[in-house]
């Protein structure tokens, strides 16, 4: 019948032959996935153990953490208030309050720092007077 033509036998023992050259790949195809999910797995939970473990650093810094220099420039003085060197005269007096409310030598605070503090709300007000002519002219 069918089967005895030698052509057809051909093609069907082909089939039969990929078939199960298939079937013994399968396996090993599952297996090197599944290898590679469980490594993949692996790294990402470390990875998330690290990352919640690393200490956690605030995006922005509330005060001055650098040390002093020995005549105070007006960008130190500006870095210790937290506000930029040409700052209105409000944001001057209110950063400085903020600032001495958390360094007040009779709350606990450094007598030290509570004279850097007012010594920088001095340099940037006295650095605002240069130029509205309040000063004296020599001629």
């Amino acid at each position: 019948m069918i089967l005895r033509d030698p052509n057809i036998l051909e093609i069907i023992g082909d089939g039969i032959q990929s078939s199960a050259i298939l079937q013994c790949e399968s396996p090993l195809v599952l297996g090197v996935t599944v290898a590679a999910a469980a490594l993949g797995g692996r790294y990402a939970m470390r990875a998330w153990e690290a990352f919640k473990a690393r200490p956690s650093v605030p995006r922005t810094r509330r005060f001055y953490e650098g040390g002093f220099q020995n005549a105070m420039t007006r960008r130190e003085a500006a870095l210790i208030l937290g506000v930029r060197e040409h700052a209105a005269m409000e944001k001057i007096k209110e950063a400085h309050r903020r600032v001495m409310v958390a360094n007040h030598p009779d709350s606990g605070g450094s007598h030290y720092l509570a004279s850097k503090v007012n010594e920088a709300k001095d340099v940037l007000i006295k650095g605002r007077g240069k130029g509205t002519g309040t000063t004296a002219s020599a001629f």
